[in-house]
This record gives structure tokens, C-alpha cells and sequence, in this order.
């Protein structure tokens, strides 16, 4: 299909963007943290901070990167307490009526995010809204990288699908670098993981809702 012809398409993130997982996070990153004897962060404060590839968020708190055993100990805690706690999590607010809609309109949408596949799948089922989704995909392989290489992967097996009419909606700046290193757009959401200080510096639009990120969404596509 010619760029011409290709419809709109949305790639979502998943934690922080339409999974409203805020308290599991950053629960998990405290237990974390704890491990190696740091203070705990408030939510505010982990959004000032928090950045990707992960461990060079912790080289924020520690002053250095941390060594492999460290981040082996840390990475292991914040999976086994986000385990536990993400039960409690729901969807973002209004998120499965605009998956809804989009599909409706009879536009496409997919599903990229940095958790692990195995656990994202029966979690994304589990809310009823997989069948809205053309390709559900998460991490396969260690975690700490950044979401650009797996981009490229995900954009190239969706069949039809046009880069420059393709826009990331995501909570952090890796959506949107991702987002540039395939060719497409991105808006990114303020309730997730990152402040709006830190989001305006990257040079998409950045905004409040979902809602209207689907709105800029359609706007950036057209």
C-alpha cells in the first residue's frame, strides 16, 4: 500500500499510558532502591528523574552506573513487587472507549511496550481489549535497553502501515525517540512516568489526556 493510500495508525504504549500502573511502579522502584539502601522516591520525584535506558536512572541516585549484581538484585525486586501490585492497577481513564472508537472508524492501532511479552499479553486480554489491537508485542529478552530498536521491528510487521502516517502515544521521551527513529510521529501523555518539564523538552506535542492525544493523534496522521 502506497503512502497515499495507508490509514492513520496509532502505536500505544502500555505502563504508564493506557495501563495507569503509577503506584505499582513506583512501589516497585522504592523495594528496588531499598535493596541497595536509598530513600524512596515520591511520585514527583521519580518523574523528574526517571529516564531510559533504566540504569542510567539509577546512575541519577547512585552517582555511577550500578555494578551487574546490583542491578541484578534491583531488577529482580522491581519485577517481583510490580508482580504482586499491578493486580490493583486499571486501565487509564476513557482508554478502552477510544480504543473502541479508533477501531470503529476503521483505523488501525498496535500495542508496543517495554514489559515483558509474556506477562503483557494475558494482561492486555485480561482487560477485553486485545481484539481492538493488530499486533499486541512486548519485550523478549533482558530489560534496561531502549524502546528504538524494537520500533523498528514492530513497525516493519504491520502490513500496510506508513511510518510518516504513524504517531507514538506514550508517557516518556524513549516513546518519542522511538517514534523519530522509525520516521513517525509521537504525543506524549503528562500521566505517566515523566514531568511535563521533562516531556516539552523533547520537541513533540505533549498533553494532559488520551483523549486528546488521539485528538493531535489524527492531526499529526492527516
Amino acid at each position: 500500500m502506497g503512502k497515499q493510500g495507508a490509514a492513520a495508525h496509532i502505536v500505544w504504549d502500555w505502563n504508564g499510558t493506557l495501563f495507569h500502573d503509577n503506584a505499582a511502579i513506583i512501589g516497585a522502584t522504592n523495594a528496588a532502591f531499598a535493596e541497595l539502601g536509598l530513600e524512596p522516591l515520591t511520585l514527583k520525584r521519580y518523574r523528574e528523574l526517571y529516564c531510559v535506558p533504566v540504569p542510567k536512572f539509577y546512575e541519577r541516585l547512585l552517582g555511577r552506573l550500578p555494578t551487574s549484581a546490583e542491578w541484578e538484585v534491583m531488577d529482580d525486586t522491581f519485577h517481583r513487587y510490580y508482580a504482586e501490585h499491578r493486580t490493583t492497577c486499571e486501565l487509564t481513564e476513557g482508554a478502552a472507549a477510544l480504543l473502541a472508537d479508533w477501531r470503529s472508524a476503521g483505523r488501525s492501532q498496535s500495542l508496543l511496550s517495554m514489559y515483558v511479552h509474556e506477562e503483557l499479553v494475558p494482561l492486555v486480554r485480561g482487560f477485553g481489549i486485545e481484539p481492538h489491537f493488530v499486533r499486541v508485542e512486548g519485550r523478549v529478552g533482558p530489560s534496561g535497553g531502549s524502546k528504538a530498536e524494537h520500533m523498528v521491528r514492530h513497525i516493519g510487521s504491520l502490513a500496510g502501515v506508513d511510518p510518516e502516517r504513524t504517531v507514538v502515544i506514550g508517557d516518556a521521551a524513549d516513546d518519542a525517540v522511538a517514534a523519530l527513529h522509525v520516521g513517525a510521529r509521537a504525543v506524549l501523555y503528562t500521566g505517566g512516568s515523566h514531568s511535563r518539564a521533562s516531556l516539552e523538552g523533547v520537541g513533540v506535542p505533549v498533553v494532559d489526556s488520551l483523549e486528546e492525544a488521539v485528538e493531535e493523534a489524527e492531526r499529526l496522521a492527516a
